[in-house]
């Protein structure tokens, strides 16, 4: 977890920009991501250089041997500011955002190329390096930390529903879903493509095979991961994500995804999102058929509309919505949850707390997990488990703290044969279909949850009433004695 130094340093850094004149948080967040991503990339092919001199491999750097000065360890090094910022500003930046070329439909080249570089002063410039140059960004978590941190300065957010998944909740919903090779992953709200990175990750640690088989790898590189965003800050930030996570080119495009120009069915094996839980809707250029499926303004109930109508027969659904989902009395709360449960199979509700999101919002969530299914097959029965702790504090400090269920969280999941004799007193157990049917659907744990209470014993009142007067007995001799010792004084 981020520490109290590393805090005070993002903020130093944005203190030094808000000084230069520089007031608006995205765009802050922008330089600040560019200037990471030269660090990262430096630091990239200074792994990629060693592997290749373990190994006795030839390796061609992305750096051209006359160009080894727009590498992050020896831009750093110059002493002269004005050499600093002549040189980021007119060779290096420009070099990064050509960097897989004008002609290649990349995303990154397709996001990039309008990017510009807005630190005006050489001064800023050569504070700003320093103090990232002193950031732990080895560490990935640490980095993601980071970045959130840095998001978390954007005052906006959350005003159109955009809260920050935290890194370590997508960590689990990703080995929740166990992701395979052959999977096509999308995220419809991506951001700044934090599931897709850690799918990403999740590949690379557990699929070596990936990279033995050229069609596999190839998948990897240019059919696995897709993301849709409105934000094309957002876009470029994720392109550079994706790039510093091995993915050549990620499928990731400028689309309103619950839009009619969105015409995608049937396409993708895995969905994994926290889409937008509010915020402003055109309701006029939503696609018709999602409001054929369900008619309604709501944003968290039409996304899921979407995943049902993108995933391919079988594929698979890991996302996060509010608690309203799974308890709202509205006809299109009831008629989604009846789709998802007698049109396709849910399989888990993980409910958890409303601190999870915390600094940025206070929101009960849950994490709905579904398979779409080919026919009216029917869920038989819901996994639910309820998540009371995730490692931190649920207050706005979000400390570190023992109490962890995640790692249950994914034991109990992958290991299902192994559920059915819970009672419902415990973290995790199953309820029936036929028994949801029966309370409207509601897929609210507490509905079904059972409390156990300690019996306690108390004493008869004739007891508790002679204890009372002795203790007022002792009371008045007491304040007796007191007194005649004031007297004789």
């Amino acid at each position: 977890m981020i520490t109290g130094e590393i805090k005070s340093k993002i903020d130093n850094i944005w203190t030094i920009l808000w000084t230069e004149g520089s007031t608006n948080p995205l765009t802050n967040i922008e330089q600040l991501t560019y200037l990471l991503f030269m660090k990262d990339l430096d630091k990239a092919e200074l792994m990629k250089e060693k592997d290749a001199i373990a190994l006795g491999l030839p390796y061609e750097s992305l750096f051209p041997e006359d160009k080894q000065n727009y590498r992050w360890n020896q831009l750093k090094q110059l002493g002269s500011a004005d050499e600093m910022f002549t040189l980021v500003q007119q060779e290096v930046f420009p070099f990064i955002i050509n960097l897989k070329g004008n002609d290649e439909e990349t995303a990154f080249s397709r996001y990039m190329k309008d990017a510009n570089f807005l630190i005006n002063k050489p001064s800023t410039l050569q504070r700003v390096i320093d103090i990232i140059d002193e950031l732990p960004t080895d560490d990935k978590d640490m980095q993601g930390d980071i970045y959130e941190y840095l998001l978390s300065k954007l005052q906006q957010a959350g005003t159109n529903g955009q809260f920050r998944t935290p890194r370590h909740i997508i960590k689990m919903i990703v080995a929740l879903m166990q992701p395979t090779p052959e999977d096509s992953i999308i995220d419809p709200a991506m951001g700044s493509a934090g599931f897709l990175v850690s799918a990403s990750e999740y590949m690379r640690a557990n699929h070596n095979e990936l990279f033995l088989d050229e069609k596999l790898a190839e998948h990897y590189h240019t059919e696995m991961f897709h993301g849709n965003d409105m934000d094309s800050t957002m876009l470029r930030i994720g392109a550079m994500n994706m790039m510093l996570h091995g993915v050549d080119n990620p499928k990731i495009a400028y689309r309103d995804s619950l839009s009619q120009d969105n015409l995608e069915t049937d396409k993708y094996s895995l969905v994994l999102a926290n889409p937008p839980f509010k915020g402003s809707l055109d309701y006029d250029s939503v696609a018709n058929d999602l409001l054929t499926t369900v008619r309604t303004k709501k944003t968290e109930l039409l996304f899921l509309a979407l995943f049902l109508r993108i995933l391919k027969p079988g594929g698979r659904a890991a996302v996060i919505v509010p608690d309203g989902v799974l308890f709202g009395s509205s006809k299109a709360h009831k008629e989604l949850r009846k789709k998802l449960l007698e049109e396709n199979q849910l399989n888990a509700v993980v409910s958890m707390p409303s601190g999870v999101f915390k600094p940025y919002a206070g929101v009960s969530t849950a994490i709905l997990i579904f398979t779409k299914t080919s026919s009216a097959s029917k869920t038989e029965k819901v996994w639910f488990y309820d998540m009371q702790a995730d490692g931190y504090s649920l207050d706005d400090k979000r400390t570190v703290v023992e109490d962890n269920d995640l790692p249950d969280i994914i034991q109990r999941f992958t290991h299902l044969e192994e559920e059915t004799e819970r009672k419902r007193t415990d973290k995790s157990f199953f309820v029936p279909l036929a028994e949801i049917q029966e309370n409207d659907y509601d897929l609210s744990i507490n509905k079904y949850k059972e409390i156990e209470y300690e019996e306690v014993e108390y004493e008869k009142p004739e007891v508790i009433l002679e204890k009372i007067s002795i203790l007022e007995d002792e009371i008045l001799k007491n304040i007796a004695d007191l007194n005649l010792k004031i007297g004789e004084k």
